[in-house]
C-alpha cells in the first residue's frame, strides 16, 4: 500500500495563489448583482512583538468562522483588519530592539500580515487600517478636538495597572496572577494624569437603548451596572486643621448624621498626605501593598482592611470629628 504524503506547504501555497487570482469574497454574485454586505469587526492587534501568536488567533478564529458562514449565505463580507500601532507597547519594543519605532512597527505589521495570510483568514485587505498612518490619525485627532470643544474630553489623575519593567500601563487582561503578562514583573498601581471621556453625559441614552439590543439579559444588566447611573448628592467633609475637603457622593444623605468613619482609596491623592508622623509608615506600607493587588482581587476580598491616617474629617451636619 503506497503512502500519500500531504505536503501542506506546497498545497497551501498553491491555493493561496489561486485565491489571490480569484478572490472568494467578491462584491457581486455570479449574475453580476451586488451582494448584500455583512460587517464583521475585530479588535485590532498592536504589532509590538515578533509576530502573531496563538493568543491572537484564539481571539480571531471565531469571527473568521462566522464570516465564512455569512459568506456561504450569499453576503459580501466587510471584515477589516488593522493595526493598533501607536503607543507605549510599540515604543518599548523599539527601545528593546534598538530600532526606530517607525521601522520596527512597519516590519512587525508586514510579518503579522504574512502570518494571517498563511492562515488564509477571510479579511478584506482593501479596508486595512493602520493607526500610525497620517490619513488615519488626522481623523482621530479631529474627533478628539470635537470632543474637547464639547467638554467631553478632560484630564484627570487616575490609577492604572503599571508595569515598572515595561514602563507601560496594562489592561486588566494583561495582568496574570498579579504579574505583567509580557515580562512577569509584579504589577503595581500608579496614578497618572490622563485624558478621560465623559461618557456619563450619555448615561440616559446608553441605558434607554439597552432595550434595543438583542443581548442576553445577564449581559445587559452588566452594562447597566457598568454605566452605574444613580441619584444622589455630593457632600464636602472639611479636614481638621487643613484647607482641603473630601467630597463624597451618597444616595442617602439622611444617613450622614450616623457616619462613624471616612474611607479613602489607597490611591486617592490625599491618602498619603493625611498620614501623621505616627501613622506615616503604616499608611505608606498599606498603600504599597494595595498597589500590588489587582482591581478584581480587591473587589473580591471578603475581609475589609484599612489603616488609620491619624487625621480627622469634620461631619458637615453634626460637626463631629470623623477618623
Amino acid at each position: 500500500m503506497s503512502k500519500i504524503v500531504y505536503n501542506h506547504k506546497a498545497i497551501e501555497k498553491k491555493w493561496r495563489e489561486k485565491w489571490a487570482e480569484s478572490p472568494v469574497n467578491p462584491q457581486v454574485d455570479d449574475n453580476g448583482n451586488k451582494k448584500p454586505k455583512y460587517y464583521c469587526l475585530d479588535m485590532f492587534p498592536y504589532p509590538s512583538g515578533n509576530g502573531l501568536h496563538v493568543g491572537h488567533w484564539r481571539g480571531y478564529v471565531i469571527s473568521d468562522v462566522w464570516s465564512r458562514y455569512k459568506l456561504l449565505q450569499g453576503y459580501y463580507i466587510v471584515h477589516p483588519m488593522g493595526w493598533d500601532a501607536f503607543g507605549l507597547p510599540a515604543e518599548n519594543y523599539a527601545i528593546k530592539m534598538g530600532v526606530h519605532p517607525a521601522k520596527s512597527t512597519a516590519e512587525n505589521v508586514a510579518n503579522i500580515k504574512r502570518q494571517i495570510n498563511e492562515i488564509a483568514a477571510l479579511y478584506d485587505w482593501d479596508m486595512e487600517v493602520n493607526t500610525t498612518d497620517p490619513d488615519f490619525y488626522k481623523w482621530t485627532q479631529w474627533i478628539f478636538v470635537k470632543m474637547f470643544k464639547e467638554g467631553l474630553a478632560y484630564e484627570k489623575e487616575f490609577p492604572i495597572n503599571w508595569c515598572p519593567s515595561c514602563k507601560t500601563g496594562l489592561a486588566n487582561e494583561e495582568v496574570v496572577n498579579g504579574k505583567c503578562e509580557r515580562c512577569g514583573t509584579d504589577v503595581t498601581k500608579k496614578n497618572l494624569r490622563q485624558w478621560m471621556l465623559r461618557i456619563t453625559k450619555y448615561a440616559d441614552r446608553l441605558l434607554d437603548d439597552l432595550d434595543k439590543l438583542d443581548w442576553p439579559e445577564k449581559v445587559k444588566k452588566m452594562q447597566a451596572d457598568w454605566i452605574g447611573k444613580s441619584y444622589g448628592a455630593e457632600v464636602d467633609f472639611p479636614i481638621e486643621s487643613r484647607k482641603e475637603k473630601i467630597t463624597v457622593y451618597t444616595t442617602r444623605p439622611d444617613t450622614l448624621y450616623g457616619a462613624t468613619f471616612m474611607v479613602l482609596a489607597p490611591e486617592h491623592a490625599l491618602a498619603a498626605g493625611l498620614a501623621t508622623p505616627e501613622t506615616k509608615e503604616a499608611v505608606e506600607k498599606y498603600i504599597y501593598d494595595s498597589s500590588m493587588k489587582s482591581n478584581v482581587d480587591r473587589m473580591q476580598d471578603k475581609e475589609k482592611t484599612g489603616v488609620f491616617t491619624g487625621s480627622y474629617a469634620i461631619n458637615p451636619l453634626s460637626g463631629a470629628k470623623t477618623p
